[in-house]
């Protein structure tokens, strides 16, 4: 009996990458699971195999930032299982371009997928969980990314549906996390800066202690697992010293900028994706 026996979970994006292992993992955990793609005959091929190791797996395909999917993936799971007990917002895409050269066509599906997509799919869940995990996929790019402006913005809201939903959800006993992994990954290879990294399997552990009781008293934290580090990544805060004034007037605050404030470096942040 694994740590996940008895629970059902939805994890989409999972035919290949983060969100194969993810599923994988679950299952070999004692998960039931609904795995979701666009790529419906690939992640068939998942399911297959769960299934053929001695576990539960449904395919239920499409696009996440299609609300009638989000709530699809949902019914599937409550009507093969009996119950929702997890969800996994893994399907997310990429794409590399510097600012002004973006496509707005790609831009517009990137914030569709990663954002709408999560979104939708939480929407659809916590309608029908009692209680149980959400886990959403970050990145530290969400501090800003040359490059990968569109993505980073996509990320920073994750970071924000993170805590937004864990803060509203706590009194119902559901748990909202995001993962920020490294992993070697198709699209990884896409981004032009990062560096080989551990293989999807290595991250899959820590989703899977999300999604069980073992983290009853994990929620709303940004949690960072790369090449063997794991660290909670701090909320965004005020940088100290705090300049108080009764008045002020434009002298005043370029004093403080130029004397008194400590200003963060953008391009403090190289973390990969």
């Amino acid at each position: 009996m694994g740590i996940l026996a008895g629970k059902a979970v939805v994890v989409t994006g999972a035919a290949q990458g983060l969100g194969r292992a993810f599923a994988m993992h679950a299952a070999e955990a004692g998960a039931a699971v609904v795995v979701n793609d666009v790529d419906e005959p690939l992640v068939a091929q998942v399911a297959e195999l769960i299934t053929v190791m001695g576990g539960k797996a449904v395919v239920c395909a499409g696009p996440v930032q299609d609300p009638g999917t989000a709530e699809a993936v949902v019914d599937t799971c409550t009507a093969a299982f009996g119950r929702i007990d997890g969800l996994v917002n893994n399907a997310g895409i990429r794409h590399q371009a510097r600012v002004g050269e973006d496509d707005p066509a790609a831009v517009r599906e990137l914030i569709e997928v990663n954002v709408l997509g999560t979104l939708y799919c939480t929407s659809a869940a916590v309608r029908s969980m009692r209680g149980g995990s959400i886990v959403n996929l970050g990145s530290v790019a969400m501090v800003g990314q040359p490059t990968a402006v569109a993505y980073s913005a996509s990320k920073g809201a994750i970071a924000s549906i993170t805590a937004g939903c864990a803060a509203e959800l706590a009194d119902t006993g559901t748990r909202v996390n995001a993962v920020c992994p490294v992993a070697w990954t198709r699209m990884a290879a896409a981004d032009t800066r990062a560096v080989p990294s551990g293989p999807p399997e290595a991250i899959a552990p820590l989703v899977t202690y999300l999604l069980s009781d073992l983290a009853g008293g994990v929620t709303g934290q940004l949690i960072r697992f790369a090449n063997g580090r794991l660290h909670v990544i701090g909320q965004a805060s005020p940088l100290e010293p705090v300049v108080e004034r009764e008045h002020w007037d434009v002298g005043a605050i370029a004093d403080a900028f130029e004397h008194r404030l400590r200003l963060e470096d953008p391009a403090r942040v190289r973390w990969g994706r």
